[in-house]
């Protein structure tokens, strides 16, 4: 009879090596589920969330506006239990890059403050085929897109005020960053459209004409072009951090300028004020014949984000001053002013 012999030393080496490329198989198909499961679940709790209106007592509605740059869709707050035959005042947020009309209204809270004190906020969003950052096109005045699009967005706040109770003369401009600059530009087209405009974090209109020029303006790097003589410009807030590394600090200093240069006011006054633990700010105020024409709050420390802002939204600084309360204080004064 013959004898049996063993298996090969490298048949067995070739087993092992087949159940341990099995066993690695199962682990990461076993981990690569897990894995998958978990970024859908992150997903659609994301998904969720955006599609949750943002705290405030009220309505979040939603719509679209046609202009010369095409369409707009645009988000609107209106407060709760608002009748028709009330005029309310109307806020105008532009938000800036990579942000849309939630994220922005989270981050700044502004719907809060809507429902407290009783007014509409209007949330333009840009189309990400008009930008792909999702930026306000405030410097592309050479291609004239940018009156386009300015157009455009005056189109949206006429229908918000024909279909809305809203107030035509109580309408402000305000906006972060390219949605500031934005902001800046329509006041200098439309100037008795509005009562204040706010500017956060913006660059001065008149400062680039191109996305070339855009890029140092936003340095710091191209002073604007002087406001016409004689014309009422609408009062202007200006807040902008001394750290911000994205648009100098510079650009709110010429902003504020701008506006005082314009009205023949020469120097402002400045004070220094801090509230509680939050970031201290100098705030210089440029009047002429008690009128406001310009104020500009340089905060200290505060980068490239919306100030008193929600900590776990982009570009938003829970340390700084609330800029929200500083521009709804700023714009309730000029709407008494005017009224």
């Amino acid at each position: 009879m013959a004898s049996r012999k063993g298996a090969s030393p490298s048949l067995l080496w070739a087993k092992s090596m087949q159940r341990t490329a099995l066993a690695i198989t199962r682990t990461n198909l076993r981990a690569g589920n897990k894995a998958i499961d978990q970024a859908v679940a992150r997903t659609v709790r994301s998904l969720r969330k955006h599609a949750e209106p943002p705290p405030g007592a009220g309505d979040w509605l939603s719509g679209f506006a046609v202009g010369p740059a095409g369409v707009r869709r645009y988000r609107l707050f209106r407060p709760a239990g608002v009748l028709r035959s009330e005029r309310l005042p109307l806020i105008v947020m532009l938000h800036g890059c990579a942000q849309d009309a939630g994220v922005f209204a989270r981050s700044t809270r502004m719907n809060r403050l809507a429902a407290r004190h009783r007014f509409l906020v209007l949330y333009p969003e840009q189309d990400r085929r008009a930008n792909v950052q999702g930026c306000w096109n405030w410097y592309d005045t050479d291609s004239r897109k940018a009156y386009r699009e300015a157009a455009t967005l005056k189109a949206a706040i006429d229908q918000v005020c024909l279909f809305h109770p809203a107030d035509r003369q109580r309408i402000a401009l305000a906006g972060l960053s390219a949605g500031a600059s934005m902001a800046a530009l329509m006041a200098t087209l439309y100037p008795q459209a509005f009562r204040a405009v706010v500017m956060h974090s913006g660059i001065p209109p008149g400062s680039a004409h191109s996305p070339i020029s855009a890029m140092r303006a936003m340095r710091g790097r191209r002073p604007p072009d002087m406001l016409p003589a004689g014309v009422v410009w609408p009062p202007l807030l200006v807040i902008h951090g001394t750290a911000d590394r994205v648009v100098a600090a510079s650009n709110g200093e010429a902003a504020a300028q701008l506006w005082a240069e314009a009205a023949g006011v020469r120097g402002g006054r400045c004070s220094l004020v801090r509230r509680g633990s939050r970031r201290p700010m100098r705030v210089t105020r440029f009047a002429r014949n008690r009128r406001t024409v310009a104020t500009l709050c340089e905060i200290e420390g505060l980068g490239h984000a919306w100030s008193g802002g929600d900590d776990a939204q982009h570009f938003g600084d829970g340390q700084g001053p609330d800029a929200s309360r500083m521009l709804w204080t700023f714009c309730e004064r000029q709407f008494r002013t005017a009224a």
